[in-house]
C-alpha cells in the first residue's frame, strides 16, 4: 500500500468529541464540475487505522463517515459512506477497522471524513485515514510445525 500526503484526511488526529478531519480534499480546484465520481474506474479504498487506543469513561462509540460537499466545512454535505458502529474494543492502536472500497457516485468538490462520537467522550484516541489504490490484505497464521 503506498500512501500519497495529498489523499490523507487525517494523520494520528485526537479525536475526543465528534469532527471533522484535520484535511479536507479539493479535488476539483478549478471548479469547472460541479460534482465529479470519483469511485468509477479504477478502484480507490478508505482506510481509516487507529494510531492510539480509544477510552472513555463509559461505552462510547464512534461512526465514521466519507462526506463531500461544496463548501471546505464539510456543511450541507452528502454522505456517502458510513460505517459500522465502532465499540471500543474495535479501536485498539494498531487496528484498521474500515477499509472500504468508495462506491460510485456523485462526490461534491470537497471531500473528508467525519468522526462521530456517541455516548462519549472518549478520552483518548487518535486516527488515520486516507484513500489509497489497494489496501493490506496479509493475513499471518500460524505455521502448522515446530522447528526442531
Amino acid at each position: 500500500m503506498i500512501l500519497d500526503k495529498t489523499n490523507e484526511f487525517s494523520d494520528g488526529q485526537a479525536v475526543t468529541a465528534t469532527a471533522i478531519s484535520t484535511n479536507v480534499i479539493d479535488h476539483n480546484p478549478a471548479n469547472k464540475n460541479a460534482t465529479v465520481d470519483i469511485g468509477t474506474g479504477e478502484d480507490v479504498y478508505l482506510v481509516v487505522q487507529v494510531d492510539q487506543t480509544a477510552t472513555a469513561a463509559g461505552a462510547a462509540t464512534v461512526v465514521v463517515t466519507l462526506e463531500s460537499s461544496a463548501a471546505a466545512g464539510l456543511s450541507s454535505s452528502t454522505v456517502h459512506y458510513t460505517s459500522p458502529t465502532l465499540a471500543l474494543s474495535d479501536l485498539s492502536a494498531g487496528k484498521e477497522p474500515i477499509k472500504v472500497k468508495l462506491p460510485s457516485g456523485d462526490y461534491k468538490r470537497y471531500l473528508g471524513v467525519r468522526y462521530t462520537v456517541a455516548t462519549g467522550p472518549l478520552t483518548a484516541g487518535q486516527f488515520s485515514a486516507y484513500l489509497v489504490k489497494d489496501i493490506q490484505t496479509k493475513q499471518q497464521y500460524k505455521s502448522g510445525y515446530t522447528v526442531a
